[in-house]
């Protein structure tokens, strides 16, 4: 009887899934490597040669509303959204490369067919223009293919809710970190996506959101010594990096 009763527990441990590993996103794409740089391009491509499972990207409009992929809202002394974009056209990346537009960032993703498109809105001046960037983001998306595999970000909750709105079907996350997971739930997107001091400071949130069925993600994690913490924590469903090499190989070890 007992070794019936030893068999059939460890049939059953053998049954159970395996903890799930958190998958990697590439902040600004794979850009601590050679010939790339922040939401270039190459740091795109580099990050679908990782095999990775999302690139995280920033999208601006300018004054005449040419969606942009760039992270800061000033470049070389011009606002991006109160600059014309035949005036930021010739800029360089630190690479050498021109300012992507969205639609040559969405098309290269659309090649790329093995890697999530991340794609963060950022915060505009007005209601006005964060429903237009939004509303010329999703179109674009859509436009090319690529509605099943984006995930959408924002710290805007304003632009949260009209993701919502036009695009109920995708995955959405708040960035800002200040609203309960409970409060997200109730807003009706789909998760969270908050700095790592977020979880610091409330070490139960992430359990809170998996409860809730709400994805999880954090950033900006780097170095090993947090990599390896919290690709351990419980309830963390994707971290975004910007050594998303190191942390590769931490899951492997792990």
């Amino acid at each position: 009887m007992k070794r019936i009763f030893l068999l059939f527990m460890a049939a059953s441990l053998l049954s159970l899934p395996l903890l799930a590993q958190p998958k990697i996103v590439a902040h600004r794409g794979f850009w601590r490597t050679a010939g790339s740089a922040q939401n270039s391009l190459t740091s795109l491509q580099k990050s679908a040669e990782l095999g990775l499972y999302g690139s995280e990207f920033d999208v601006w409009i300018t004054a005449d509303g040419v969606p942009v992929v760039f992270h800061d809202a000033v470049w070389d002394g011009m606002r991006i959204e109160d600059t014309k974009f035949t005036d930021l056209m010739n800029k360089r990346l630190p690479n050498g490369e021109f300012l992507p537009t969205l639609q040559q960032y969405l098309q290269l993703f659309a090649k790329t067919p093995y890697i999530r498109p991340i794609f963060e809105i950022k915060t505009h001046k007005t209601d006005e223009r964060n429903r237009a960037v939004t509303e010329i983001s999703v179109k674009l998306v859509r436009e090319l293919g690529l509605e099943d595999r984006t995930d959408y970000i924002a710290f805007s909750k304003y632009v949260c809710q009209v993701l919502h709105e036009i695009t109920p079907n995708s995955r959405i996350a708040y960035l800002s970190g200040d609203l309960s997971p409970q409060q997200v739930k109730e807003m009706g997107i789909s998760g969270i996506d908050y700095n790592q001091k977020v979880f610091d400071q409330h070490p139960n949130w992430a359990k809170q959101a998996k409860a809730l069925g709400l994805e999880v993600n954090v950033w900006t994690v780097d170095g090993e010594e947090d990599l390896t913490k919290f690709a351990k924590m419980p309830g963390i469903d994707l971290i975004t990096t910007n050594d998303p090499d190191k942390l590769k190989e931490i899951l492997k070890k792990k």
